[in-house]
């Protein structure tokens, strides 16, 4: 055999060797590679408040985690449209996220044309946390108790007033929501946001509030106001004295804000997966659970199957409740 021969045999045999190599090796992880830049995270809402604060908290965690820097790039206007259509048309290579305010799963019942399809266009993550209310009355109310507040609401049927924070907020819909579940007739007051409705309601010219705890608590431990119960279906840590609306007169009643994580529609599995993995831990760490307490959320978790689901049954929940009450937006 000439040297030749061997020599072409030789690298037959050598490439054959490695085409099997390759072949029984495993191929690498899918989305292991996953961040190669840095992360724009979307919030459909101006610095500052509980959206904001939550996104920042996790950008900082996965930044810290992976080493790729997550940019918060705030985009407020049309109640969180605004954003979350950028998001939604955002290349879904899981470098664009989108952390919704509490209006996501409200929109689809309050406008009649949307410029994103809220169950369709998005790959959901996960649950990041829930913000309850906290339904709270002046002081010169009678009442000291849900029970109370519904015999006194029902005695003097339509002279009672709550406020409301804005058409379609959670204020407003958990006000809606406690008129019907309790059969009482409350007149609504609108207000264009929560300062001055709790500033209206230290004066006494509204009687009633749901206010997100963070808005509240100072002044009911003031005495400037009455805390009668929180609107989640478990108490909160914070204020662990605090009975639930559910267990205090309403069983059933629940309003919570929500922050969930979400990408753009056809965002890879493997991305998604990860991304769910790592927050996962980050929201089982006591150092995240107390400063989410600190603000008056609630740490969320699970998978992105159970925030889809929640999604869906969120925007079904909500729409019945404002084509029922004729919410419109403003």
């Amino acid at each position: 055999m000439t040297v030749r021969r061997r020599t072409l045999i030789s690298a037959a045999l050598f490439a054959t060797a490695t085409l099997s190599a390759g072949a029984q090796s495993p191929a690498p992880p899918a989305g292991q590679g996953y961040p190669t830049k840095p992360i724009r995270l979307i919030v459909p809402a101006a610095p500052g408040g509980g959206t904001d604060f939550s996104a920042r908290l996790i950008g900082a965690k996965l930044t810290e985690a992976w080493g790729q820097t997550v940019v918060i790039d705030n985009r407020a206007g049309a109640s969180g449209n605004i954003g979350a259509e950028l998001a939604a048309k955002a290349v879904p290579d899981g470098h664009t996220l989108v952390m919704p305010i509490t209006s996501f799963p409200v929109n689809p019942g309050l406008f009649a044309r949307m410029p994103f399809n809220t169950e369709k266009d998005f790959a959901p993550i996960i649950l990041v946390a829930s913000a309850p209310l906290l339904l709270v009355v002046n002081p010169s109310v009678p009442a000291k108790s849900v029970g109370e507040l519904i015999t006194l609401a029902k005695a003097r049927a339509g002279q009672l007033n709550y406020a409301n924070s804005g058409s379609g907020t959670t204020a407003h819909l958990a006000g809606e929501l406690f008129k019907r579940m309790a059969g009482v007739q409350i007149v609504s007051i609108a207000y264009k946001g929560g300062g001055p409705a709790v500033i209206d309601l230290i004066a006494g010219n509204v009687q009633i509030y749901f206010s997100t705890i963070p808005a509240a608590l100072q002044q009911v431990k003031a005495g400037k106001l009455r805390a009668l119960a929180v609107t989640s279906t478990t108490r909160v840590a914070e204020i662990p004295e605090m009975p639930t609306v559910a267990e205090a007169g309403l069983p059933g009643f629940q309003v919570i804000g929500w922050f969930g994580l979400f990408a753009p529609a056809g965002t890879p599995n493997a991305v998604v997966q990860k991304l769910n993995s790592e927050i996962v831990k980050t929201l089982k760490a006591p150092e995240t659970r107390e400063r989410l307490a600190g603000h008056g959320l609630i740490p969320g978790g699970g998978t992105p199957q159970d925030l889809g689901r929640f999604l869906t049954e969120e925007i079904a929940r909500w729409r019945k409740l404002i084509q029922e009450a004729g919410i419109r937006s403003n």
